[in-house]
């Protein structure tokens, strides 16, 4: 069955390109468009913005990261990271202008067609996020109430706690990494502690009986941050 999501490529290496779409056409999407370098994919994205992007980041002309902090000034859209990057440091400057996920090369292709379909429903489902709420393998996060459970049975909180999950809920399935949940929790002149974080999440994971070796909910990306899940 055809899939009639827009997947725009932006790499400047054929063989990447040709592999990509090989890819995205075995799983169903059809209407794919790829662009050989920085340049090329702006102009896609300003005439005709795909449903989603999957961007390297060392092109010839510019860095993809000039792309992600163009396309975050007008749109949401998600934007996956192919890059032979693997320093956690660009990991991190990639999210934090707005990227939604990064795979390094080489790279898995069932691992990447997640990351996809979980962008692209995590898209769909950010609108009405803070109206619904989070439900995922019986953990509920209700927003307007404050309130969180696991299968119906109240989940008590501290006021550090919860404003973690619900950041993490508010971004589910997409990694917020260590330096974003410090800033947007304790504030920009807050100390870069991860442990200090590490400690927080730690004892929420406690509370929602989520084992950090087979986790249901919170998964750590080493070095990055954490993901809520949405599958």
């Amino acid at each position: 069955m055809n899939n009639p999501t827009e997947v725009l490529i932006i790499d400047d290496e054929p063989e990447i390109r040709r592999f990509l779409k090989v890819t995205l056409l075995r799983h169903g999407f059809h209407n794919i468009t790829e662009a050989k370098n920085g340049t090329e994919g702006l102009e896609f994205l300003n005439s005709r913005p795909p449903a989603i992007v999957i961007l390297d980041l060392g092109l010839p002309d510019m860095d993809g990261t000039d792309i992600i902090r163009e396309v975050r000034e007008w749109s949401t859209l998600p934007i996956i990271i192919l890059s032979g990057r693997d320093q956690e440091r660009s990991k991190v400057e990639a999210l934090e202008l707005g990227a939604d996920d990064y795979l390094t090369k080489p790279f898995n292709t069932e691992e990447l067609m997640a990351r996809v379909n979980v962008a692209l429903r995590h898209a769909k489902q950010s609108k009405g996020m803070s109206e619904a709420g989070y439900d995922h393998q019986g953990l509920k996060i209700d927003f307007n109430k404050r309130l969180v459970s696991i299968k119906g049975k109240a989940v008590y909180l501290t006021p550090t706690e919860y404003k973690i999950l619900a950041l993490l809920a508010g971004h589910a399935g997409q990694v917020v990494t260590h330096s974003a949940l410090l800033t947007e929790i304790w504030g920009k002149n807050f100390p870069e502690k991860n442990n200090y974080l590490r400690i927080h999440v730690q004892h929420l994971r406690e509370k929602l009986s989520d084992d950090p070796l087979y986790p249901k909910y919170i998964t750590n990306e080493l070095g990055v941050g954490y993901r809520l899940k949405i599958e």
